[in-house]
């Protein structure tokens, strides 16, 4: 395998310091093969931070050799790591949250299944997308095991995938009129997808991503991020209006029925469902409760979707 990959780990980031520190620390302690020829870089793109995060950075600069950093004016993931792309040096990207710490086979891992694909297709028409497992353990995030609720179908998400810089650039980057949460990278993928390059698992490149304990005092912005998350979702379907697209951002008649019989049309909602709720969290069952707050917080998704999409239709 006398090949060689540059790897330029692509990382946007906003008010996220204590895990960020994790995060970095994890890709500075890589283990590479000697026979792979692989070397990276990390482009870390600070989203207009205010916690401090670049003066951390900066006082700690030593300690993260392979990290460039850059900054902007908060615009959102999508303009974070398009500059990230931009700036970056390697042939093939690996993007990345700041919330994600990994293990030291990481880079390798990405870099084998992007050779042997390679070896396999006869072109480099695809890209490796790695594990994700939840966690919200912040002293031992990688010590988590995986869960059936980590499994994900997404085409082309942006926690843990590798591939070729050139491949983005043809696709045209990131749509950065998707400034609130979501979609973003999935609607890349949609255009990766029409170029027809195709997804190779990478199961053995494993990141956990952080996020603090559930709690009832998340819940107002869980709801807000899923009704941002309707709005952006009509946007993806006005770029891309297949059924595909709208089974994806749950816009049919299937996924009103679903979330309005499971929320009892709305009677299961942030009120009625916190004291079950806190109780799962004080037996110390918190992701459980998260999961059960999702049946609440789809149907404010799917309601967000359809007063977007009618506001859009209109006027």
């Amino acid at each position: 395998m006398g090949e060689t990959v540059f790897f330029s780990v692509v990382i946007p980031t906003y008010n996220r310091q204590p895990i960020l520190s994790k995060c970095l620390r994890a890709l500075e302690v890589q283990e590479l093969s000697a026979v792979s020829s692989t070397s990276y870089e990390i482009v870390l793109v600070d989203d207009g931070s205010t916690d401090g995060t670049l003066e951390w950075l900066a006082a700690h600069k030593e300690e993260f050799p392979h990290v460039r950093w850059f900054e902007q004016d908060h615009a959102g993931p999508a303009a974070a790591r398009n500059l990230g792309v931009k700036q970056a040096l390697g042939d093939t990207i690996i993007f990345i949250d700041s919330d994600l710490v990994v293990l030291s086979n990481f880079l390798q891992a990405h870099a084998d299944a992007l050779v042997q694909g390679k070896e396999k297709l006869g072109s480099d028409r695809f890209f490796t997308y790695g594990a994700v497992i939840n966690t919200c353990n912040f002293d031992d995030p990688t010590g988590e095991p995986y869960k059936i609720t980590d499994f994900s179908a997404a085409f082309f998400a942006t926690g843990n995938v590798a591939i070729p810089k050139h491949w983005l650039e043809k696709a045209g980057l990131f749509d950065t009129r998707f400034q609130l949460y979501g979609w973003e990278d999935l609607e890349l993928g949609v255009r990766l997808k029409e170029l027809g390059l195709i997804l190779i698992k990478c199961p053995a490149a494993v990141g956990y991503h952080w996020h603090p304990p559930f709690n009832l005092e998340q819940i107002p912005r869980l709801i807000d991020q899923e009704i941002q998350r309707g709005h952006m979702g009509v946007l993806f379907y006005q770029k891309h209006p297949t059924w595909e697209v709208r089974m994806m951002i749950q816009m049919t008649w299937l996924h009103r029925l679903l979330w309005g019989i499971l929320s009892l049309n709305g009677v299961l909602n942030e009120r009625t469902m916190a004291p079950f709720l806190q109780w799962l969290i004080n037996l110390g069952k918190p992701q459980l409760a998260l999961e059960i707050a999702r049946i609440f917080l789809n149907w404010y998704n799917v309601k967000g979707v359809y007063e977007a999409y009618e506001q859009e239709n209109g006027e």
